[in-house]
């Protein structure tokens, strides 16, 4: 009998087929991953620190050994070439070594005080030049820098409404948690224990639909729209030509602001992606990569933007504000930033990684091309992707259709077991500096064999 190919261009029985030979070539090769996944497991809630950490394709967790530059080794002694970095925690590899001696550094001379030092001017100053915005703030993480935008925001405005793009990824801001299903905005299911109505205060439409965006705004009720410049998350999203131009300005005739979350699209270069294309936000979030792997975040105003939102500060009763942490800002943390923005984060260091992000991208279109497949690359700076639908999709809903799980878990545990590791939640992968050319063809090479297994023909 055969089978009907999926709209992938793959048929499912091919998938399984190739998903089951993959986990038991991983079982044989991870015997000390495994040893080590069942120690762990009467301690730990679903056996790992954290519960993402079983999102993998693989049976077990993989057990890292050591992680340096662009290669993983795990504990069964095998090395990767890394393209998830941490799912862009260590965009500018892991352990770059600026970061790791001026850690190594500050450890000796203190850890956290909730009190400032000469880093916090160094990084102030260098954030305002990287991203045009004179006032800044920090946090642990880019999900906490979302969250103490939001609250800054909320104070300053007087207005309670969130605007967010469907399919957007903010971290784990629950405002952010609103879908459109069939046009209608609800609350996503899988956010556990949330009992508050988010529909009430957050407004969610399609990237790129301008007149939906300009409805959502006409009420005169909406503090600020958060946004990716580019959508990740879910799928690269690009916005068409002219979008951002028009939606910055119906959001500043609307009175509301423009919140750009750079975390992801820091791939775009020194001062993300706004900066490189001309977007002019209220306010910027960036997180992970902005400490080289340290938990550390930032936030930047516009003078008018902090002078608003310090005036509210100051007219509020004593008290709690409800923004910040005791390890907001840490020395370790500010430590880390000022290595990272003063010698990873310039463009002498984002200009290679593109060219070789751009032979990558290619690589992979050659190879998808070469099997017919109707699936697409999106390259937005050293940020790659591949998606299953022939053209970029337009919108989040478009991006989710796209989207096959079986097939994305065979594909990440196959190239895993060839020795390539992408990002799992998507077929995402990253060049830092130090990727090399051999491992962009390492990857190309376990990418166009895994394609050949799948694509040798239907299944009977």
């Amino acid at each position: 009998m055969t089978h009907t190919p999926h709209s992938t261009g793959v048929p499912p029985a091919r998938v399984q087929a190739l998903l089951a030979r993959e986990r038991e070539a991983y079982v044989q090769r991870h015997p000390r991953c495994r040893a080590l996944s069942d120690r762990a497991a009467p301690q730990l809630m679903f056996g790992v620190p954290l519960h993402w950490m079983n999102d993998w394709s693989t049976p077990f967790a993989l057990q890292v050994a050591e992680a340096r530059g662009a290669t993983l080794t795990d504990v069964d002694g095998h090395t990767l070439a890394d393209f998830c970095l941490g799912d862009t925690g260590a965009m500018f590899g892991h352990s770059p070594t600026p970061v790791a001696e001026a850690l190594a550094a500050q450890a000796q001379r203190g850890l956290t005080t909730m009190l400032p030092n000469e880093d916090a001017a160094v990084v102030g100053e260098l954030l305002a030049q990287r991203f045009g915005l004179p006032r800044w703030q920090f946090a642990m993480t880019a999900t906490d820098a979302n969250r103490f935008v939001l609250r800054w925001l909320r104070a300053a405005t007087g207005r309670r409404v969130l605007l967010v793009f469907n399919g957007c990824y903010h971290g784990t801001v629950d405002d952010v948690f609103v879908d459109l299903v069939d046009g209608q905005p609800v609350q996503r299911a899988s956010l556990l224990g949330q009992v508050h109505a988010l529909t009430a205060t957050t407004r969610v439409v399609e990237f790129n639909d301008l007149a939906a965006l300009e409805a959502a705004l006409a009420p005169g009720d909406v503090a600020c729209v958060l946004a990716e410049p580019v959508m990740t998350n879910i799928g690269m999203v690009l916005p068409e030509p002219g979008f951002w131009a028009e939606a910055q300005r119906l959001i500043r005739r609307h009175g509301s602001l423009l919140v750009l979350d750079e975390t992801h699209t820091l791939s775009s270069g020194p001062g993300g992606y706004g900066r490189a294309h001309g977007l002019q936000p209220d306010a910027v979030v960036v997180g992970k990569a902005l400490g080289g792997g340290m938990p550390c975040a930032a936030y930047g105003f516009t003078a008018e933007l902090a002078a608003q939102a310090e005036a509210a500060k100051r007219a509020a009763p004593p008290g709690h504000s409800g923004i910040g942490t005791t390890l907001t800002a840490n020395l370790l943390a500010m430590a880390a930033m000022r290595p990272t923005l003063t010698q990873l984060m310039t463009p002498p260091v984002f200009e290679p990684m593109h060219a070789l992000a751009g032979q990558l991208a290619d690589g992979l279109r050659a190879a998808i091309a070469g099997h017919g497949l109707p699936w697409c690359v999106t390259q937005v700076g050293a940020r790659v992707e591949f998606q299953f639908c022939p053209q970029p999709p337009r919108n989040g809903s478009q991006a989710e259709a796209a989207m096959d799980a079986p097939l994305e878990h065979a594909l990440h545990l196959a190239l895993l077991n060839r020795g390539v590791l992408i990002t799992p939640f998507h077929n995402m992968m990253l060049v830092c500096p130090d990727t090399t050319p051999a491992q962009v063809q390492r990857l190309l090479g376990a990418f166009a064999e895994v394609l050949a297994e799948l694509c040798r023909g239907e299944t009977a």
